[in-house]
């Protein structure tokens, strides 16, 4: 998962950049990157890192001008070398720079086109830089020195008709603009929002409207799915439909995980979908668990606060925050490498002793990915002294890889794949486990905004909406990613990164 925000604005955009990254850093803590247009030269500053350890003060003051893209990134395809962050960069046709949230699935097609039909080097193992190649090539069959509205719609028309997956896409085009896109099924998330200066009307795109709040933009709406807007350079807007039969199919882990509660994602507010969330968990564990006592509900911080909350109301439980985050640490799910995310857990959380001594604990928990998370929390929570701990999920079992921008993609590391409750129960260590079922977590989060009739959850049911994942793709995938290449590849990419460092700066 990553976050992407972009802007054409009336002064300098490097701050507002810069801030919109800040408030998007729970998407991607891998790398950051920003570039913005000044005097018809790209500014590009990239690193690996968090937004705040990549630019320093000498960054900011390089980058000028008035136009500008940036990204956050955690690896899901490629590795973690400071090569692979974004954006992108490419000079020909005129010089684009892209950022991509996402994950195209037919990238390894992608690159043999690109070398044997467009003629086009892909130095990096990053998706992105095939998007950015396949953009460019179509930019370049225009027969326009001066790119109309009409030929940037043709080009990205044809860009939706090669690639496949999930993208959510923000580029600069030297001399022109900005324009953003988002893939036909509308899976990553995509906003813009516009605010009155003294100068004139500035625009922002970003991947949640959080960003958007975070610089005083005022939002207009999603782009949709299939839909390009394009920005020119003095401030006209443009947008087209640019893909055939779109149609809304968000990812619902976007409101279950990923996304912030004060965003708002495709007309849904992520927060009001987090409570809906609690009122069907609790009802279910009201209906199943009702000679179950349970003394107190406890949340594991923070994306599950709000559900629990919900759930110890239904229950008429008291609700009481048993855990103290160490807010410096960042989020387990996301961290390269699974001896990473073990040695972490212990740091990141402490467990309050009165809380759980001599109760009877349910702890409620966004999801269950791998388990060894749950199952750490859990000892925490005997250890302090609890004598009993239940756990519930507000999420239903995962038990299929993600191929859309998620970074679990072996089956082999999902602790509910070819498991049952009972076993993944025993697994983590609890006296009692329930799940969201798959039903009213869809339930849940439609009823906020109705017009949405379909979500992405192959995690949960293994039902791909691109149609095009096959068993073999996911045999690859899962040789490519497993956590013993992975943590061999981090490895390789700190030495990189290291010595990259002693000549960079």
């Amino acid at each position: 998962m990553c976050g992407i925000v972009g802007i054409v604005g009336k002064t300098s955009v490097g701050q507002a950049l810069y801030d919109g990254l800040t408030v998007l850093q729970h998407r991607g803590q891998d790398a950051a990157g920003i570039v913005t247009i000044h005097n018809n030269t790209f500014r590009l500053r990239k690193g690996n890192g968090l937004v705040k350890d990549v630019f320093h003060t000498r960054h900011m003051l390089r980058l000028q001008g008035n136009m500008g893209i940036g990204h956050i990134r955690y690896p899901t395809a490629g590795t973690s070398s400071s090569s692979e962050a974004q954006p992108f960069y490419a000079n020909a046709p005129f010089g684009i720079s892209l950022a991509h949230n996402g994950n195209l699935t037919n990238a390894i097609e992608l690159k043999e086109w690109l070398f044997n039909v467009a003629r086009r080097h892909v130095n990096t193992t990053s998706d992105s830089e095939l998007l950015l190649n396949i953009l460019g090539h179509e930019l370049q069959l225009t027969e326009n020195l001066k790119l109309t509205p009409d030929d940037i719609f043709t080009a990205i028309s044809n860009v939706h008709q090669h690639i496949r997956g999930a993208y959510a896409t923000v580029a600069l085009i030297i001399g022109h603009g900005m324009v953003a896109f988002r893939d036909p099924n509308g899976i990553r998330p995509l906003v813009f929002g516009k605010r009155e200066t003294a100068t004139g009307i500035e625009y922002m795109i970003a991947s949640e409207s959080v960003a958007l709040d975070a610089n005083d933009f005022e939002f207009v709406r999603d782009v949709a799915p299939g839909e390009a807007i394009y920005f020119t350079e003095d401030g006209q807007i443009h947008s087209q439909q640019c893909a055939k039969n779109p149609t809304y199919n968000p990812c619902i882990f976007e409101y279950v995980y990923f996304a912030r509660p004060d965003s708002a994602i495709d007309k849904i507010s992520v927060y009001g979908s987090r409570v809906e969330m609690g009122k069907k968990l609790g009802d279910k564990i009201a209906k199943e668990w009702e000679d179950v006592e349970i003394d107190v509900v406890i949340p594991i911080p923070e994306t599950s606060c709000d559900t629990a909350l919900e759930i110890a109301r239904h229950l008429g439980i008291p609700y009481r925050q048993g855990f103290v985050k160490n807010r410096y640490i960042g989020r387990t799910f996301i961290m390269p490498g699974q001896e990473q995310r073990k040695k972490s857990v212990r740091r990141k959380l402490n467990a309050i002793t009165t809380e759980f001594a001599g109760k009877n604990v349910l702890l409620v928990d966004d999801s269950i990915v791998r388990g060894t998370t749950s199952g750490q929390i859990i000892e925490m929570a005997r250890s302090a002294g609890a004598k009993n701990v239940y756990f519930a999920s507000a999420a239903p079992e995962i038990r299929f890889p993600n191929v859309y921008g998620i970074d679990m993609p072996s089956a082999n590391e999902l602790i509910a794949h070819g498991r049952e409750l009972d076993d993944i129960c025993q697994l983590i260590g609890a006296d009692k486990l329930i799940f969201q079922t798959l039903e009213d977590l869809v339930s849940a989060v439609g009823s906020v905004n109705p017009e949405i009739k379909q979500f992405e959850t192959s995690v949960f049911d293994g039902q791909y909406i691109t149609k095009d994942i096959t068993q073999g793709y996911l045999e690859r995938l899962d040789a490519m990613r497993n956590n013993e290449n992975k943590e061999d590849s981090d490895k390789n990419a700190d030495s990189i990164i290291d010595m990259h460092n002693e000549g960079a700066e």
